[in-house]
């Protein structure tokens, strides 16, 4: 009888995964989003400042962020995180602050400030390639603040032992790297909100109200864990008259940390005056560098867009991909960049027949890659990659490997388009199944045996990408960006973004793994951050803990 019961408990556990009404043994997680998104409320937490409404806010915040660094404890000056924090704190310095936003944002200045800006993290990578460092990794959960990390961290190691600082429980925070990991906290606040941008001609105007960005820790908080005096501010408003900072978009966060430059949201790599800024990516390029880039999210969208490519608008999507490729685009229409060497990402199946954020050469069909651009890269067709396409019936992890082993082999760039119906993909979940529960827009995605085959994992994307990158004993710097985290914010949903942050958490141990293995902290430097926050709040972060 006893032997009965235990086949009926799996056999139930197999369908209710197949009907998406998970049993509360099964996936905890699943059914806390389900109840709180049809309560409109939750006991453990919500987004926003209200805390009797579960999905009072839906996008970014100005709050701080954490930053986990590897290799640079004691690397010398400018790769050590003590040059930029705590008494070298530009928010400390009225100086550095007008340097960074052209002016100093009211609040600003802090003389007690523990952070530093998010520029740094260009800062820190410049500072360790002049150095001699020979492999940098930056690593990018989009929308990954501290309560995010948290959340994860907790349901991970189902303990619910820290409330500030570091923390413990997901591989970036626990692992100490030969003891040359640090930790700390920055500002993603951008210079401006959106100016108005002509994607035709390339050129931004000032729009007719200019909102202007900074960060006051009086009302925001002076940690990243910091409950903000007031409520409203890290959401872009304020009750105080000149305190009303944007928050941040990914395309100005991300172009911060490649360029070392404050700009405005929307931007790739643009400056407030047209101007193109150089990244660290083509900088590493022109030293000889091999670069790359992979995202769980389309192949140009802002963050891995803003690691070596220039547009006015993030919107901008098959120019921007161009860019990352080295063919011509209206940005570089005569003189196109060299190219990255490595682009895994995905955007596959994105098909639409206008896009009015595209400008006059939009071409229908693919929104982010054209028909003949993809033929004009592959090699077979001449061109410098090989190609890794989303194949039915076709594992997407050993068609990335098998074309890996081509770029190796006949010293090629590597290319891999993946995806799904929604345009990234498949999101894990907490219980580290694919299985997403209803968010904020009261849908659900749902993936078929396909998806879930012919489409790599982000640390297939990363474990690939640094086989390329590295053949030959070439130096390389490589950006990994969990975008899935950011989506899942967005739709307040706690079961995706903690699976997100799970799956970006696998693509790190990878690095470091590799790091072990085939190198060292010496020549290696690994930064792990976010490149802006959402409003996630933690009442009783406990209930997150499966009984």
């Amino acid at each position: 009888m006893q032997k009965r019961y235990q086949w009926f408990l799996l056999f139930a556990t197999i369908v209710s995964f197949q009907t998406g009404s998970l049993l509360q043994a099964a996936d905890p997680i699943f059914d806390l989003q389900t109840q709180s998104i049809n309560d409109g409320k939750a006991e453990f937490g919500h987004w926003g400042w209200e805390a009797d409404k579960y999905m009072m806010w839906g996008t970014h915040t100005n709050r701080l962020i954490p930053v986990y660094t590897f290799g640079t404890l004691g690397a010398g000056a400018g790769i050590d995180l003590n040059d930029y924090i705590g008494s070298n704190s530009p928010y400390r310095c009225r100086a550095a602050i007008q340097q960074l936003y052209g002016r100093v944002p009211k609040g600003t200045l802090n003389r007690k400030a523990e952070y530093f800006d998010q520029t740094n993290i260009y800062d820190i990578q410049l500072a360790a390639m002049r150095a001699g460092k020979k492999h940098i990794f930056l690593v990018v959960f989009d929308g990954m603040d501290w309560q995010t990390t948290q959340a994860a961290a907790i349901w991970k190691s189902k303990k619910n032992c820290y409330d500030s600082g570091r923390g413990a429980g997901l591989h970036f925070q626990d692992y100490q790297a030969n003891g040359t990991t640090q930790y700390g906290a920055m500002v993603t606040a951008p210079y401006a909100n959106t100016f108005s941008q002509n994607v035709n001609t390339q050129r931004v105007t000032l729009p007719d109200s200019l909102h202007l960005g900074g960060y006051a820790s009086k009302l925001a908080g002076q940690f990243p864990w910091s409950i903000p005096p007031e409520g409203v501010y890290i959401a872009g408003k304020s009750e105080q008259p000149g305190m009303d900072h944007p928050y941040p978009d990914s395309a100005a966060t991300a172009t911060s940390m490649t360029s070392g430059y404050k700009s405005y949201n929307g931007t790739i790599n643009i400056d407030p005056e047209s101007g193109q800024l150089t990244t660290i990516a083509h900088l590493a390029q022109k030293r000889g560098w091999k670069v790359g880039a992979v995202s769980s999210v389309p192949i140009s969208h802002a963050t891995p867009a803003a690691s070596y490519a220039h547009n006015v608008s993030r919107n901008d999507y098959q120019d921007l991909t161009r860019d990352l490729l080295g063919l011509p685009s209206v940005s570089h229409p005569k003189a196109p960049l060299p190219g990255l060497d490595v682009l895994i990402g995905t955007g596959f199946g994105a098909e639409r027949n206008k896009d009015s954020g595209q400008g006059d050469n939009f071409v229908p069909g693919n929104g982010v890659l054209t028909q003949k651009d993809l033929q004009a890269i592959d090699s077979r067709s001449g061109g410098k990659y090989s190609v890794a396409v989303r194949t039915e019936g076709q594992s997407g992890a050993e068609l990335l490997k098998l074309k890996a082993d081509d770029a190796i082999a006949n010293s090629r760039r590597l290319f891999g388009f993946f995806g799904t119906q929604f345009k990234h993909l498949p999101f894990q979940t907490a219980d580290g199944n694919y299985n997403p529960p209803i968010g904020r827009s009261k849908k659900a995605e749902k993936y078929t045996e396909g998806d879930l085959l012919e489409n790599p994992t982000l640390k297939d994307f990363t474990e690939q990408a640094i086989r390329v990158l590295s053949h030959n004993d070439s130096p390389f710097w490589l950006m990994v960006e969990a975008g899935d985290v950011d989506w899942a914010n967005h739709d307040d949903n706690i079961d995706n973004s903690i699976g997100a942050v799970l799956s970006g958490d696998d693509a790190v141990r990878s690095i470091t793994n590799w790091v072990e293995k085939e190198s060292n902290w010496d020549e290696s430097l690994l930064i792990v951050t976010a490149d802006h926050g959402h409003y996630l709040v933690l009442k009783k972060p406990e209930l997150l803990i499966s009984k």
